[in-house]
């Protein structure tokens, strides 16, 4: 008998004592009291990597606090990127790819402010290294604007972005779709996926603006709230890629 998650529930009844890791032919899976954990598609959740699939028979252990507890979606973050990868990106990665390509438009890094100084400085000290980290690593240059005004980028730049995320693994493509909406930045989601920067720095580095004008105006409580929000949405995903990293696989 199999088991089904629901993305859009909120609540759920856990009926399951226990979760455990399992060896499979062709992977590793997660069993809730020896049945298989099934995705809305109807997917067994199934993964590359065993580091991948303990942490996620964890996350179905801890989920609800036990059995007849309720529990969310929230409370199995790693399934969810999981079964983004399985049954989103595994049969059609164009989609994925598409959209994440776009955020190259509106990066985030090409757009600085131009007061306060504090500010228009922590940006060149911050912002910089990474743009640089983009052209030296993949041969890929952005351009750069100041205030509100959108900025074109070269063609050729969004096309060599494009390539480089067909590139991208599945399950590292899977958490590529958290993070870089979270961070609203390619370039650091992309660092991120390669290793060159863990989820807390990523973080810092995208919220760089909003941390100084805390800093300069005062604690402001429902921001802190977002940035809290966001570091916690890009940790998930730095997680699931350390996980498929240590199991020696970085695809599905």
């Amino acid at each position: 008998m199999s088991t089904a998650t629901d993305n859009g529930a909120a609540g759920r009844r856990r009926f399951w004592t226990d979760a455990q890791a399992v060896v499979l032919e062709d992977g590793f899976g997660v069993r809730l009291d020896g049945r298989p954990v099934r995705l809305p598609g109807g997917t067994e959740l199934r993964v590359g990597s065993h580091a991948l699939a303990r942490a996620l028979a964890d996350e179905w252990r801890l989920a609800g606090g036990g059995k007849g507890g309720l529990f969310t979606p929230a409370d199995l973050p790693l399934t969810r990127i999981a079964g983004t990868m399985l049954e989103r990106i595994a049969p059609d990665r164009s989609e994925t790819v598409k959209t994440l390509a776009g955020y190259a438009e509106g990066e985030l890094l090409c757009y600085r402010a131009r007061s306060p100084s504090l500010l228009v400085e922590r940006q060149r000290a911050e912002w910089d290294p990474w743009l640089e980290w983009l052209r030296a690593r993949h041969g890929i240059v952005l351009r750069v604007t100041e205030g509100v005004m959108p900025v074109s980028q070269p063609a050729e730049a969004l096309a060599a972005l494009g390539a480089v995320l067909q590139s991208v693994p599945d399950g590292a493509l899977a958490a590529l779709g958290v993070a870089v909406p979270a961070l609203g930045s390619l370039v650091l989601g992309l660092a991120l996926a390669e290793g060159a920067l863990s989820g807390e720095q990523a973080a810092a580095c995208a919220t760089l603006d909003e941390r100084t004008q805390m800093e300069l105006w005062g604690h402001d409580a429902q921001q802190a709230a977002r940035l809290a929000a966001l570091g916690r949405d890009v940790e998930e995903a730095a997680q699931f890629l350390r996980l498929l990293q240590e199991g020696g696989m970085t695809g599905a």
